[in-house]
């Protein structure tokens, strides 16, 4: 290695060609963290000035807090200290009263029996707060100062081990370490789930026993400057992991892949994978639950820098069905693989998405097209009456002459044939009776033509009625089954009308 480090230089690395490994991150410059992969925080408070006095208000917690080796130290220098100085006391008291001289003279009454020297009076000290009780030493009745020292030791023992003791207890118990089999994978990754980008990671649970009441939440840090100017430093932002929907509640008994959607109001709105290589910010994950062993709340933490966030990745499976039983292959814990995932951002897809496609978009002409076939309804009204030829009265309708100068069926056929046409060049023949009142209006001949349109009524209904009604009414035989010919005076405009009407029509006309 080191001769091929001379001839390539020292930049040569060894690269793993081995396709069966999974991937992984580039390797990018190390920057600080302001929380570390096991969940510390890299904060440190300084130039606190006056406010260290606030620490020893809280004497408890403050010593819960300090590292093992100083609890340790603490408790030992505690009781060394405490022993010694209760030993001293009593040896005083010996000294003082003339024990130490008459040590051995059966005779005497001292206020401790067989406490001579210092050795003697730390033992009788220990025996009396472990109440070990040899029978050797006791305090006499002779002695009442000797009694009010036996009684302040033993408060103050009780005082010093029940803070000492409680103060190992509480940080022996701390659920710190269960913390330690918690697993978050070592990436996160971004891709595509039910359609939408996704920013995923996973967490794990490595004991039997469950955490209750397990919750998760993530924070984004990230220094950003305000439009007012202002510049924020690591400030912190909530990513949404279902605390809405309840996704974020979990049943922490196998591996379970967290995912937090980008959508408009997720900060990753914009980044895309060309962007995510510019970016520089934080992602700090909180598990919290209950032990269910102790019943006390236990924190995990972790974080993801941009550069252990994988873009168009997923996690490889990890959970296996045995005979009886699931299995957890934790082995693939932190295994991804590359699946094809869009590399622009959401908020570019919904832009792309919103902008009109020539295709779809209807023109101008073709919309006004529209709108005036359907507006245009006709009436009967709106058939041209006006076409008059020579001194002969106002001709009929050429629709009404179409449908008079054929028989019943053709008639039918026609009605048929307006009735299945589009509801937009529907003909009406509501107006009708205006133009018949017009028409009666006019003398002579046209008195004539009158009563030939007259004779067209249908079932001698007034003519108000749709095409539809018009259909079922011609069921009955109404018009005389003589069809009119083709050279009627109704189309040439020549002769007496009256003789070339059907027989029916001349009746009605000699009956009037």
């Amino acid at each position: 290695m080191a001769a091929l480090r001379r001839k390539f230089g020292e930049d040569y690395q060894v690269v793993n060609t081995n396709r069966a490994t999974t991937f992984s991150a580039p390797v990018k410059k190390k920057r600080q963290r302001f929380v570390d992969k096991n969940g510390r925080c890299n904060v440190q408070h300084g130039n606190l000035g006056g406010e260290t006095s606030r620490y020893l208000s809280d004497l408890f917690t403050t010593l819960v807090d300090l590292k093992w080796r100083w609890n340790m130290l603490i408790f030992i220098l505690t009781y060394t200290i405490a022993w010694l100085v209760m030993a001293s006391m009593w040896w005083i008291i010996a000294y003082i009263r003339g024990d130490i001289n008459h040590g051995h003279d059966a005779s005497y009454t001292p206020c401790v029996a067989n406490v001579y020297n210092f050795p003697s009076a730390f033992l009788f000290f220990i025996e009396t707060e472990a109440t070990i009780g040899y029978g050797y030493r006791y305090i006499t009745e002779k002695c009442p100062e000797g009694i009010i020292l036996f009684l302040f030791q033993s408060l103050m023992g009780s005082i010093v081990d029940a803070f000492l003791i409680g103060c190992m207890f509480i940080k022996m118990s701390q659920p710190k370490k269960r913390a330690e089999t918690l697993m978050f994978s070592q990436d996160a990754v971004i891709s595509q789930r039910d359609g939408k980008l996704c920013l995923m990671f996973r967490v794990g649970n490595l004991r039997n026993s469950h955490m209750v009441s397990a919750q998760i939440r993530c924070k984004l840090i990230k220094s950003r400057q305000t439009p007012e100017g202002e510049f924020l430093p690591l400030d912190q932002c909530e990513l949404d992991v279902g605390f809405g929907t309840g996704a974020d509640q979990l049943f922490l008994v196998s591996p379970l892949t967290i995912c937090h959607e980008i959508n408009p109001k997720s900060p990753f709105f914009d980044l895309s994978q060309r962007s995510l290589m510019n970016e520089q910010f934080e992602i700090v994950v909180i598990l919290e639950g209950i032990v269910e062993t102790t019943g006390m709340t236990c924190q995990a933490r972790t974080s993801y820098t941009e550069d252990e966030v994988l873009w168009g990745h997923r996690f490889l499976p990890v959970m296996s069905l045995e005979e009886g039983f699931f299995r957890v292959d934790y082995s693939q814990f932190h295994s991804t693989f590359e699946v094809p995932t869009p590399p622009y951002s959401v908020k570019e897809h919904e832009e792309k998405n919103s902008l009109p496609s020539p295709l779809s978009t209807p023109t101008r002409a073709l919309t006004e097209s529209h709108g005036a076939r359907r507006d245009r309804v006709f009436s009967v009204d709106c058939i041209n009456a006006e076409d008059r030829r020579g001194g002969f009265g106002i001709r009929l309708p050429s629709k009404l002459q179409r449908m008079s100068s054929s028989g019943k069926e053709d008639l039918q056929r026609k009605v048929l044939l307006l009735s299945s046409q589009h509801s937009e060049k529907a003909c009406s023949t509501g107006d009708l009776p205006l133009k018949l009142q017009r028409l009666s209006s006019s003398p002579g001949a046209e008195t004539e033509n009158r009563l030939q349109l007259k004779s067209l009524k249908v079932g001698f209904e007034p003519m108000t009625q749709s095409t539809g009604d018009l259909y079922q009414h011609s069921l009955t035989p109404t018009l005389s089954p003589a069809a009119v010919p083709m050279h009627s005076p109704l189309l040439s405009g020549g002769g007496r009308p009256e003789d070339n009407l059907p027989a029916k029509l001349r009746r009605m006309n000699a009956d009037r």
